[in-house]
């Protein structure tokens, strides 16, 4: 079956490197419809490259980028992204932050007007899912920091992509938030079966979320191993107490202790 995903032999560099390395080498990677993937890695590997790589933020040097089919050249409008800062406007309220991307990609943009209380509709049962039911009218520095982040997990599926890809989406927020949104984005996964490449340093998080989970190697990055998560679905935040899911743990940090000391 081809890969929804299917990274081959990249290299990229970017033009302001003064050194001209490359950020990644040789990277190949390949990710299923509907997979939840986590990329993992020590700081500076190229997890965040291979992110703008497969979205059309950034063309390789050499190789092949696919996404459903087609090779990238252009942005792609069937992906969401989530990042580290929710980077809401704060000039918008909450739900027009949510519409935002309807602004932009089509064919949202050409029907957005005549059909707004559709899309309004669409938004306030995200925040709903979420957790945020209400709180649409409210600007986003009337909002945590976590209740901003569920907002921008919102904002990113709002135009129902096929592919949703978040790069540190939780890393700035407490323990106990984080995992409040480790399982927002489980049930949401669940619910609308999109393929999800979640970049992070937490380990705990790519084990609990991820059906495959794929540890990069220094700088100039690419895949050194790959690791499937056998837990059943749904998992429940008790299944980071147990000696099966520290095992995964302590084999994904071996193998980045093992990245970091080849760099």
């Amino acid at each position: 079956m081809p890969a929804f995903v299917d990274i081959h032999d990249v290299t990229h560099v970017y033009a302001r490197a003064e050194d001209g390395a490359p950020a990644v080498q040789g990277l190949d990677l390949r990710v299923q419809e509907g997979e939840f993937a986590a990329i993992v890695g020590p700081s500076g590997c190229g997890k965040s490259t291979l992110m703008k790589l497969a979205t059309g933020l950034q063309f390789p040097k050499q190789g092949t980028v696919i996404v459903d089919g087609q090779q990238v050249g252009a942005p792609v409008k069937l992906a969401g992204m989530a990042f580290q800062n929710p980077t809401m406007l704060p000039w918008r309220t909450t739900l027009d932050n949510i519409l935002l991307p309807l602004e932009i990609v089509e064919p949202h943009r050409s029907r957005l007007k005549r059909h707004k209380a559709e899309y309004v509709a669409k938004a306030q049962a995200l925040l709903a899912q979420v957790g945020l039911r209400g709180q649409g009218e409210k600007f986003p520095w009337q909002l945590s920091g976590g209740m901003q982040q569920r907002a921008s997990l919102c904002r990113a599926l709002i135009h129902e992509p096929k592919l949703l890809m978040l790069d540190e989406p939780f890393g700035a927020l407490d323990a106990f938030t984080r995992e409040e949104l480790w399982c927002v984005i489980r049930d949401l996964h669940a619910a609308q079966k999109f393929t999800v490449i979640l970049v992070t340093h937490d380990l705990r998080e790519a084990t609990f979320l991820a059906d495959r989970i794929f540890c990069m190697s220094a700088r100039p990055g690419r895949i050194v191993a790959e690791r499937e998560v056998s837990f059943p679905r749904p998992r429940d935040l008790e299944i980071t107490y147990t000696p099966e899911f520290s095992a995964v743990v302590h084999d994904l940090r071996g193998h980045i202790a093992h990245a970091r000391s080849a760099a």
